[in-house]
């Protein structure tokens, strides 16, 4: 395994997370959750991550504890990371996991620090704050107490739905700062889901996530994603998942089709071969141009999917940021004020 070509000196915060090979505990854990994975526990250096500018994405810093994923998402455009590793991205992307043990105190002093302007920081961008590892090392709690401490405004994207442990935190937070949570459901066909992202909650349990997080006063936003070709875009089939996003409460829906970068196209490929061998030409065809499929595609799927989130009541993710939660009004002179439950 390479650790120490991830740097030595101790970096600036704006610098990706960096470890030393000296840092490195590994443990596995005899419970059935857990059987099969390894654990690398190491101390980070920084937790703060600069996007590169020539990204996609509309955010410029993440935070990710988590490297690797028991979510065993086939199609996860991650798994080339742990290339850069020495580990395998297929196998040993879903049972080698690496924590950042440190993740929450590194957090807060970073954030303290003067050369902090207080950006906006996604997580669940790379892989699942909320995969099952959570559950065990409990590591989100303290990077949210250290973003509601200096009310720092933040986003997650999770399939997990142990972020409802958090709950309290997340409300808290909304009440000082910009919070945005979005859950991603691809689609609501059972068995798909069992094969293809095996290690993660049911999709009727995520959009319960959904209803809770909106009962609660934290608007969620659906990412739609990914939608599978052939697999996961008939009308029939997008019509069931956006039915069931509006059912539970969403407060967007923006469709994703699937992506194939290179460490998870291998993966993906290989299992295509397995689950369905008629589709791996039609794949070839369709992707034969690099990792994302052809823009007439990607149009055709996000006009399906608008069209019907307009018919449902719902719309597409809008820039304006997330709902927030409003303040409470002081009571009155004279007495409290007595409260009524809607």
């Amino acid at each position: 395994m390479r650790w120490d070509h991830l740097g030595t000196a101790p970096p600036a915060p704006a610098d990706a997370a960096l470890f030393g090979a000296d840092a490195v505990t590994t443990r596995t854990f005899d419970t059935p959750e857990f059987r099969g994975v390894t654990f690398h526990e190491i101390r980070a250096r920084s937790i703060l991550n600069r996007v590169p500018g020539a990204s996609r994405m509309p955010f410029e810093w993440t935070v990710n504890p988590y490297r690797g994923c028991t979510h065993a998402c086939v199609y996860c455009f991650a798994r080339r990371s742990h290339a850069h590793l020495d580990l395998d991205t297929g196998l040993g992307f879903d049972s080698q996991i690496v924590v950042k043990v440190n993740a929450a105190e590194l957090l807060a002093r970073q954030l303290a620090s003067p050369r902090w302007q207080g950006a906006h920081i996604a997580m669940g961008t790379n892989v699942d704050c909320y995969q099952r590892a959570e559950g065990r090392y409990r590591l989100m709690p303290g990077i949210l107490t250290a973003l509601l401490d200096r009310a720092n405004p933040f986003s997650l994207l999770t399939k997990g739905t142990l972020v409802l442990r958090d709950l309290d935190l997340l409300v808290r937070a909304a009440e000082v700062t910009e919070v945005g949570v979005s859950v991603s459901v691809g689609f609501t066909d059972e068995e798909l889901w069992r094969t293809l992202e095996p290690g993660t909650p049911a999709p009727h349990r995520r959009l319960d996530v959904v209803r809770v997080l909106g009962e609660h006063g934290i608007g969620c936003a659906v990412l739609m994603a990914p939608v599978v070709p052939f697999l996961g875009d008939s009308p029939e089939q997008l019509r069931a998942t956006v039915r069931a996003v509006a059912a539970a409460g969403a407060v967007s829906v923006t469709p994703l089709v699937l992506h194939l970068r290179p460490g998870a196209r291998e993966w993906f490929t290989a299992w295509l071969a397995r689950h369905h061998p008629h589709l791996v030409g039609r794949y070839e065809r369709l992707y034969a141009g690099g990792a994302y499929a052809p823009t007439w595609y990607q149009r055709r799927i996000t006009r399906q999917v608008h069209e019907l989130a307009a018919e449902f009541g719902i719309g597409p993710a809008h820039r304006d940021g997330p709902r927030r939660i409003p303040r409470p009004s002081p009571a009155p002179a004279g007495g409290p004020e007595q409260l009524t439950l809607l």
